[in-house]
């Protein structure tokens, strides 16, 4: 599909500002509202539009401490990263698993309600077949920037 100027607009917008009206959308990209709509119900149709959401703040619910984990595994074979990419999928506090280059395997984005709980976790990495040779422990203190997903779009794209 290609995408124009009024659709890569589109996009810029309704990904920061999921609840804008109609209106107010096709004001900001300089079209009428109803060119304007068929253009959001085609990126919508073409799966580029996934869906909207609100971003709620977890701190409200619970009070979760981040932890961001450096690891690297002793064996480096197809094996050995398919099983912790696994176990880091279907573990619940790991928020973020990045498979990275550059002498560390992995940094993970891990929420525990302590510290406590953090190293009650890595121990049971260490004893399970997850073929961690070391890790690296960073406590989060305060972040100083958090933009969640955001994406910007490829010019080349449009053409």
């Amino acid at each position: 599909m290609q995408l124009d100027r009024y659709d890569t607009k589109i996009l810029q917008i309704l990904a920061t500002q999921g609840r804008i009206t109609k209106s107010h959308l096709a004001e900001a990209i300089n079209l009428s509202i109803s060119p304007c709509w068929e253009r959001v119900k085609r990126l919508e149709e073409a799966g580029i539009i996934e869906g909207y959401g609100a971003k709620i703040n977890p701190s409200i619910f619970s009070k979760k401490t981040p932890v961001m984990v450096e690891v690297t595994l002793g064996k480096h074979d197809a094996a050995s990263f398919k099983r912790f990419e696994e176990a880091m999928q279907t573990c619940p506090e790991v928020a973020d698993c990045f498979a990275t280059g550059g002498g560390i395997d992995y940094i993970l984005r891990v929420m525990v309600k302590d510290i406590d709980q953090y190293q009650r976790l890595v121990d049971s990495w260490l004893v399970s077949e997850l073929s961690i040779e070391r890790y690296y422990t960073y406590i989060v203190t305060k972040t100083i920037k958090h933009k969640g997903d955001t994406f910007e779009i490829d010019e080349n794209l449009m053409r």
